[in-house]
This record gives structure tokens, C-alpha cells and sequence, in this order.
């Protein structure tokens, strides 16, 4: 047994071009945490969470993270906060998989 709840989690995320995959790793009645995984050329659209901080951790490759209309390229290993209603989003603008998590807490 393994207590470790990504190697499964990422099995399940094989993203074409363009296509944006995802898996709950962890759900619960106050936190929600969602494997992402971004091919090629692949955008979480911008949104907001109005009643929860949301917090990415980047675990391979690179992400050009959004907020509130600035962009920051954040390389794995990585941590970005998205305070509670900060518009949000994420794309790959590189050749290879990106694969981050989310993590919302409080669940609204």
C-alpha cells in the first residue's frame, strides 16, 4: 500500500494537443484537489473561485499562469496562490505534457 496518490492520478492523465485532462486526486467536505494535465498548446480557460483560495502546484513541465490579466511562466517544481476572487487560468505553450494540481479550500 502507498499513501503517495499521484502515480495513479497521473496514469490517468494523457492529454493530446490541445486537450486539458483532469482527475480528483483528493475530495472531501472542505477541500477539492484536481490533477491537471495540459498537452501541447492546451488553456484552462480564466475563472474565479468568489468564496475559496485556490492553489497550483506545478509538478512537471511549465505552466504560463494567468491572473487578473498578468502572465508568469512558472517552471516544476512550483507554487502559485489565487486568493479568493482573482480570475485564473492556466495554458501550455510548450511541446510537452504540463501537469499541476488544484487545490480549493474552503469548498464553497
Amino acid at each position: 500500500m502507498t499513501l503517495d496518490l499521484y502515480p495513479e492520478a497521473r496514469e490517468a492523465l494523457d492529454p493530446d494537443d490541445g486537450e486539458v485532462d483532469t482527475t480528483e486526486l483528493v475530495v472531501t467536505d472542505d477541500v477539492l484537489v484536481k490533477g491537471f494535465a495540459l498537452g501541447p498548446g492546451a488553456e484552462l480557460e480564466p475563472h474565479e473561485h468568489a468564496d475559496s483560495t485556490n492553489v497550483f502546484h506545478v509538478l512537471e513541465g511549465s505552466v504560463v499562469v494567468v491572473r487578473d490579466g498578468a502572465e508568469e511562466t512558472v517552471e516544476a517544481p512550483g507554487v502559485v496562490r489565487h486568493d479568493r476572487g482573482a480570475v485564473h487560468g492556466a495554458r501550455n505553450e510548450s511541446d510537452d505534457v504540463a501537469v499541476f494540481t488544484a487545490s480549493l479550500c474552503p469548498l464553497p
